[in-house]
């Protein structure tokens, strides 16, 4: 499945969810200071962005020592990004959430927010499929981060302005749009496992 630059940035920024992620930063921000808020935001950002970033610069080498075939990550990347698309479209009912006292550091935040197991398999399809494109990937990624860190920096403006119900019609619109990428992805991959079957 080739991607594009901006095809590869629509990805990044469905999987990592920016809007989907409002309310759980703004309940693991809660117990912070206002003003400290937009630069604890940052910081998991940056500890998001870094984590994405090596899995891009060691994924073949983690594909070899795991001994995992493209197609396998390709279907197994489209399974998962199938199941997170599906809690984006059909959320699970609220359960009783332990409040996070103290400053919030990588978890939950960078992960699994925002570097989760559907963003690392991503950018290790990415690379893997296409690695001579390794520097528009980055640029993919530098791009959602971008997103990422404006949206939730903004979070408690943007939900003051358009409510919780738009919130949450977005997030399912990008969980509509997701399933269908998913689709695609274990789809195209079912099709090349077939085809590798016909010729052996």
């Amino acid at each position: 499945m080739n991607y594009t630059f901006l095809s590869a940035t629509i990805l990044l920024v469905l999987i990592t969810d920016p809007v989907g992620n409002i309310p759980v930063f703004a309940n693991a921000l809660k117990h912070v200071s206002p003003e400290r808020r937009a630069r604890v935001i940052l910081r998991e950002i940056l500890i998001a962005f870094a984590l994405l970033l090596t899995f891009m610069f060691v994924g073949d080498s983690f594909l070899r020592v795991m001994n995992l075939s493209e197609l396998a990550l390709q279907i197994g990347g489209g399974v998962i990004l199938f199941l997170i698309a599906l809690r984006m479209v059909f959320p699970p009912p609220p359960s009783v959430e332990t409040e996070i006292l103290a400053e919030p550091l990588i978890v939950p935040l960078a992960i699994p927010a925002v570097a989760g197991p559907s963003a690392l398999a991503t950018v290790l399809l990415l690379v893997s499929q296409q690695p001579e494109r390794r520097l528009e990937w980055i640029g993919a990624l530098c791009v959602t981060m971008l997103i990422s860190a404006t949206v939730l920096v903004a979070a408690e403006r943007i939900q003051r302005l358009i409510g919780t119900r738009l919130v949450v019609a977005v997030e399912r619109l990008m969980g509509l749009v997701l399933v269908s990428v998913a689709i695609e992805m274990m789809l195209r991959g079912i099709k090349q496992f077939a085809l590798q079957l016909m010729r052996g």
